[in-house]
């Protein structure tokens, strides 16, 4: 049977690039949503919230997406050396920053020649809601994009709770373009793999609610960065002996992800960097639940508003998995989708 072309004229279209990035979803958005009004990238974000949010539930929930799906929308730029802004969402909201979304959109952009590279710049220049982004690629038989992200400092240091159902828990808390709490899963006796995952699910909201109710977090910059965004637990047990650590990060609403979390890779260098000496330009392997793998090295050492801090560069593969052009009929009974985990 053939069928003849869907008659859309009724119907609002959202065309999209899928990729992931060691594992982890992105859809990026390349057509359909409406300009994004605001002078710097965290008013475009806060234009999100307030106007157009019913998008990213149409693209992020289900039918058309699932609770684990992460999106992108590319913008203009906002500063004077950046190639584009970024905005990411998931299924709780919008993040502030987003490791392996960087590493896809720039894998997408230079893929399809969007953006030439490497420029006389030498870099990638992004704007992103937690600062701006320098981004790099190579090709040695596999592209492979590296980003110097916004400095990593440590917020808190071997601080303990108790989290109803798991008992006394040891946790960091660090930022790396967003706030994560990080907890020795083997102390816990927790299993960071695959067939474990709604026991992990499970123990990182609840330590996320634990540690939120008992902590005030105060970005020293941008009030709107001033939030735990996930838990990371972090393991020892890892696939790879030459891998320093495995990470598994559960997120906004119960998300997992399926890669290390770049932004959480870049909060544990500044964690390394306290607690194991780790060496500016030393560089470490990082495994996700799914065997995914991120690079992590200090690149310097700094101040950050009076805050002893490190500018980490992660790196890692991404790859295009389709093309998509997603439909709203006006009818649509879930306009705005659904989530059934």
């Amino acid at each position: 049977m053939q069928f003849n072309d869907i008659k859309i004229n009724n119907y609002q279209s959202i065309k999209t690039i899928d990729a992931h990035t060691e594992g982890e979803p992105l859809r990026i958005i390349i057509h359909g949503y409406p300009n994004i009004i605001g002078k710097t990238i965290l008013e475009k974000r806060q234009y999100l919230i307030d106007n157009l949010d019913h998008l990213r539930q149409l693209l992020m929930f289900e039918p058309r997406g699932h609770a684990d799906m992460y999106g992108a929308l590319i913008t203009e730029p906002c500063t004077e050396n950046a190639d584009f802004g970024i905005l990411f969402m998931h299924n709780e909201g919008y993040s502030s920053m987003c490791g392996h979304g960087i590493i896809a959109a720039v894998t997408l952009a230079i893929e399809t020649e969007t953006i030439g590279f490497p420029n006389d710049k030498g870099y990638i220049g992004i704007d992103s809601p937690a600062g701006f982004i320098k981004a790099y690629a190579t090709d040695h038989h596999q592209l492979t994009v590296s980003f110097d992200n916004v400095p990593a400092f440590v917020e808190t240091l071997e601080q303990e709770i108790f989290v109803e159902g798991i008992g006394q828990v040891s946790y960091d808390i660090a930022f790396g373009g967003a706030y994560y709490i990080f907890v020795d899963a083997d102390k816990l006796s927790l299993d960071c793999t695959a067939n474990n995952v709604q026991a992990l699910i499970n123990a990182g909201q609840a330590i996320k609610k634990a540690v939120m109710g008992s902590v005030e977090i105060n970005h020293p910059q941008e009030t709107a960065l001033s939030f735990i965004y996930g838990t990371i637990f972090t393991s020892k047990n890892t696939d790879n002996p030459m891998a320093h650590s495995r990470h598994v990060c559960i997120f906004a609403d119960g998300e997992v992800d399926r890669s290390p979390t770049g932004t959480g890779v870049s909060a544990r260098a500044a964690l390394l960097s306290v607690k194991e000496n780790l060496s500016p330009l030393t560089s470490i392997e990082i495994e996700s639940i799914v065997g995914g793998r991120m690079s992590l090295s200090i690149q310097q050492q700094c101040t950050y508003f009076g805050k002893q801090a490190v500018v980490p560069r992660v790196s890692g593969r991404a790859y295009i998995t389709g093309t998509h052009q997603f439909l709203l009929d006006k009818n649509d009974i879930f306009p705005q989708g659904f989530i059934l985990r």
